[in-house]
């Protein structure tokens, strides 16, 4: 019965993938490297983000790395005063970044490939949103056909 399996996929209507535009955010909230770790957890408590893209605090709006509430759970249940750690010490530093452009399929690639939860995205080297985990899947059970 595979055939019948092949026909009914190419029997329905073609749809061009969303792309990573569709769904993702504004980087309504960002740090700078030399912030503390306490400035991130209270952006990211009264922002709902999970995490924040750092920027390199040169006006070029371009993403050096990515804080996340893991991050900050670690430092704090490492011991760590939060108002003392710089975020520069436990972000990480260059993260992987997409185009707008790419498919909800292919970020969705990188983040498995990557064991990603967040990406920043990026136009040439400039931030311009981000995407978490929440935003691929939601699209790609979007895309499911329904049935």
């Amino acid at each position: 019965m595979a055939g019948t399996d092949a026909h009914e996929s190419s029997a329905q209507p073609h749809r061009d993938p969303a792309t990573v535009a569709d769904v993702m955010q504004p980087p309504l909230t960002t740090v700078e490297q030399n912030d503390h770790v306490a400035a991130a957890a209270y952006l990211m408590k009264h922002a709902g983000a999970t995490a924040l893209v750092v920027l390199d605090g040169q006006e070029t709006n371009r993403p050096v790395g990515l804080i996340t509430e893991a991050d900050i759970v670690h430092t704090v249940a490492d011991g760590k005063d939060v108002n003392e750690v710089r975020i520069q010490d436990l972000m990480t530093t260059k993260p992987t970044v997409i185009k707008a452009t790419t498919s909800i399929s292919d970020a969705a690639r990188t983040m498995m490939a990557g064991h990603f939860r967040h990406l920043p995205v990026v136009h040439d080297t400039r931030l311009i949103g981000i995407v978490d985990v929440r935003d691929i899947c939601g699209a790609l059970l979007d895309e499911s056909p329904e049935g």
